[in-house]
């Protein structure tokens, strides 16, 4: 029997040290400031980890450290997407050695769009991993963006896989649409894109958001509030996030690095993958984010 999963689990960044190589005991701060905040879980390495730079070496050194960091305080879900069955089994067994619930792993771009190699891949998987499997559907050029069609005929192919993350936009519309459709072995749905548009999935049907981790004690008072039935502090709350949710859209895991080194839970902001770095405005724009929010927060 598969185990309920659901609420707010960030996506933990992948934290370096300044000469590029990666700092488990960082990556250790950054998970007890998550559980701190109350988050039901955490998932690692997803998109948010830059996990495309790490080679396979690091991926299950650092699964091990966040399953050690976890200690079964909340839930883990692990990241394991490959082009490779074998080697997104390895993650996975990985993963279910460090304590975690389940393994994500995103339709392979290697694959492509064919829905019988898409099955393949994911019954070959789910024969050979440790863990019921989340399918992950992110947008081009990160993942296929796959129909809800296409992503539900794959859920269909292999009961291992028992939940998906919908991303790909409009996410809300796709959420309505696999719900609408639900094969029989799909237990839920995550939101994903850093949670920008989580008042319509959760008013969707979805049972958990998959974040950004900078803000986490304010995603766990809004999934709070949706939980007790509370829209007008839901919508207060996701109104109050809306500026740095839109700051973390261009900059990501820069954003997120320089809110941790801000809040104290992280020394450095390396980053190896590419993307654009804040400029002296953009610093003094996320300053004036940050005092806005500073009420929200609670220290690490």
């Amino acid at each position: 029997m598969t185990e309920e999963i659901g609420g707010v689990f960030p996506v933990l960044p992948t934290i370096f040290h300044d000469d590029g190589r990666v700092d488990p005991d960082g990556l250790r701060r950054v998970v007890d400031f998550a559980v701190a905040a109350g988050v039901d879980g955490v998932v690692f390495p997803g998109l948010a980890s830059e996990y495309d730079t790490l080679t396979l070496a690091e991926r299950e050194q650092l699964i091990a450290v966040v399953g050690e960091a976890v200690a079964g305080r909340a839930g883990f879900i692990v990241g394991a997407s490959t082009a490779d069955p074998e080697e997104s089994a390895r993650l996975a067994t990985a993963g279910a050695a460090a304590g975690a619930r389940a393994a994500m792993v995103m339709t392979p771009a290697a694959v492509g769009a064919d829905l019988a190699a898409q099955h393949d891949f994911y019954a070959a998987l789910g024969e050979r991993a440790a863990l019921p499997i989340m399918v992950q559907n992110a947008p081009s050029p990160m993942g296929l963006g796959l129909s809800t069609e296409q992503v539900g005929a794959i859920v269909r192919s292999t009961d291992a896989i028992r939940w998906v993350k919908e991303e790909n936009m409009p996410c809300g519309q796709r959420i309505s649409a696999l719900l609408g459709d639900r094969p029989p072995n799909l237990a839920g749905i995550f939101g994903g894109a850093g949670g920008r548009y989580i008042t319509d999935e959760l008013t969707r049907g979805a049972i958990g958001t998959m974040p950004a981790a900078e803000t986490p004690e304010i995603h766990v008072a809004l999934f709070a509030a949706h939980r007790a039935g509370d829209e007008a502090r839901v919508r207060d709350l996701y109104e109050a996030m809306l500026p740095i949710l839109m700051m973390q859209a261009v900059f990501r895991w820069r954003l997120t690095k320089e809110v941790l080194r801000r809040r104290g839970v992280i020394e450095s902001c390396f980053t190896r993958a590419p993307g654009p770095a804040f400029d002296a405005g953009d610093h003094a724009e996320l300053t004036r984010v940050l005092a806005r929010l500073e009420g929200h927060f609670r220290g690490p």
